[in-house]
C-alpha cells in the first residue's frame, strides 16, 4: 500500500471540480437575466443551488419562485467567461464593485448566447446549452452562519435536451454529452471513460 504524505490547508475556495450552469430568472420588466454558477446539484427531479446573497438570481428568485438551469458543455466556456465579470443588479453591491464587477442587463448579447422561450417558466432558455431544466423554486434557506450564500431548493419540471445527446428517447448518452466542470477556478470537460456503474440503465 502506498503511503501518502498529507499536509494541512486552507483554501479560498472549494471548488474542487463541479459542472457549471447558467441560471435564468426573470427580471422586474419581464427580461431575462443569466448568472454563472458552479454549485448546484440534483437528486430525482429536485435541484439544490448554492445562490449568491446581494445579487440579482437570488433577489430574482424570492420575487417570482421560477428559474431555468442551463447546462453547457465545455465548447461554451468562454461564452460562460464572458458572463463572468457582470452582474444584473444596477446598483452594484460594493463587494463586487471592488471585485471588478460592472452592471450588464443584455447578459444574452455580452455572452454571444441565443433566448429562446420556455415551456412552463417565465425566464428564457440558452439554446447553445445542451440541456435546459426549468424549474419552481420550492425552499430558500440562509444558513444561520453566511453572510454570503442561500442555498435554494427547486423542482425541475420541463427538461430539453440536445438530440444529439439522447438515447433510447429518455437517456442522456454518457459517450455524447459532458459538461462544463468547474476545478479550483479553471475550466475543464471530462476525461476518458473509465466505467459504468452497475446502476447504469445505458
Amino acid at each position: 500500500m502506498t503511503d501518502y504524505t498529507t499536509q494541512e490547508i486552507n483554501p479560498k475556495i472549494l471548488y474542487y471540480g463541479t459542472p457549471v450552469i447558467l441560471l435564468n430568472t426573470l427580471n422586474e420588466d419581464g427580461s431575462t437575466n443569466i448568472s454563472p454558477m458552479s454549485s448546484s446539484w440534483a437528486l430525482g427531479h429536485s435541484i439544490v443551488l448554492g445562490v449568491g446573497l446581494g445579487g440579482k438570481a437570488i433577489e430574482n428568485l424570492e420575487r417570482t419562485a421560477e428559474c431555468v438551469i442551463n447546462v453547457p458543455n465545455p465548447e461554451l466556456w468562454l461564452n460562460v467567461e464572458k458572463l463572468a465579470p457582470f452582474t444584473g443588479k444596477q446598483q452594484v453591491p460594493s463587494y463586487k464593485r471592488e471585485a471588478g464587477f460592472t452592471y450588464e442587463k443584455d447578459k444574452f448579447s455580452v455572452s454571444n448566447l441565443t433566448e429562446v422561450g420556455s415551456k412552463k417558466v417565465r425566464p428564457a432558455r440558452i439554446s447553445e446549452c445542451p440541456l435546459q431544466i426549468e424549474a419552481f423554486v420550492k425552499n430558500i434557506r440562509i444558513p444561520d452562519d453566511s453572510k454570503e450564500f442561500a442555498i435554494v431548493e427547486a423542482e425541475a419540471v420541463h427538461i430539453h435536451a440536445h438530440e444529439e445527446i439522447i438515447i433510447e428517447d429518455n437517456h442522456i448518452n454518457p459517450f455524447k454529452w459532458s459538461p462544463l466542470i468547474y476545478n479550483f477556478r479553471h475550466y475543464f470537460g471530462l476525461g476518458d471513460h473509465l466505467g459504468k456503474t452497475f446502476r447504469a440503465e445505458t
